[in-house]
C-alpha cells in the first residue's frame, strides 16, 4: 500500500487555519469579558454644546439662546420687494454655449440668474439692463431682460 501523500504545503494550511481559529476564538473570548453592558442612560446620551460640537455635559439652561422662525433663511436670500417691479443691474457673467447668466442689482448687490430665453436683445457681459425679478423653483431669477436705453 501506497503511504499518503500529504505535503508540506498542506501540512502549513492546516497549521495556519487552526491558528487563526485560536486567534479568533481568544478574540471572542477577550470582548465578552471586557464588555460593557448595563450603561445608564445619562452615560449612553451625548449634547451638543453652542458650538456644535458633542460633548457628554448637558448644555447649561442660561446660555440658552431663543431664534424666531421668520428670522431664519435656508438656501435663498430674502429680497424685499419694492414699489418699482423694474430693477436695474449689470451683466456680471454670461454663457453663451449654456443660455444663462447672472445679474448683480444695482441698488443692493445680490446676484439673480437670468436665463437667454427672458431677453430681448444679444447679451454681453457688463451690459446694463433693466429687468423684474420673480421667484423661481431655486430661487430669484430675473424675468423681461432689456438693455438700458
Amino acid at each position: 500500500m501506497a503511504k499518503g501523500k500529504e505535503t508540506f504545503n498542506k501540512r502549513d494550511k492546516e497549521k495556519r487555519r487552526l491558528k487563526e481559529k485560536q486567534e479568533k476564538r481568544e478574540k471572542m473570548e477577550d470582548r465578552r469579558a471586557n464588555q460593557e453592558k448595563g450603561k445608564s442612560l445619562d452615560q449612553m446620551l451625548a449634547y451638543v454644546d453652542e458650538n456644535g460640537d458633542l460633548t457628554s455635559v448637558p448644555p447649561d439652561p442660561k446660555k440658552k439662546l431663543v431664534f424666531n422662525v421668520e428670522d431664519i433663511e435656508i438656501g435663498v436670500t430674502r429680497i424685499k420687494e419694492s414699489d418699482d417691479p423694474m430693477k436695474e443691474g449689470r451683466v456680471d457673467h454670461f454663457d453663451e454655449s449654456k443660455g444663462f447668466g447672472f445679474i448683480i442689482q444695482s441698488d443692493n448687490g445680490f446676484k439673480v440668474f437670468f436665463h437667454i430665453s427672458q431677453t430681448t436683445y444679444q447679451v454681453r457681459e457688463g451690459d446694463i439692463v433693466n429687468f423684474e425679478i420673480e421667484k423661481g423653483p431655486k430661487g430669484w431669477i430675473a424675468i423681461g431682460v432689456a438693455k438700458k436705453a
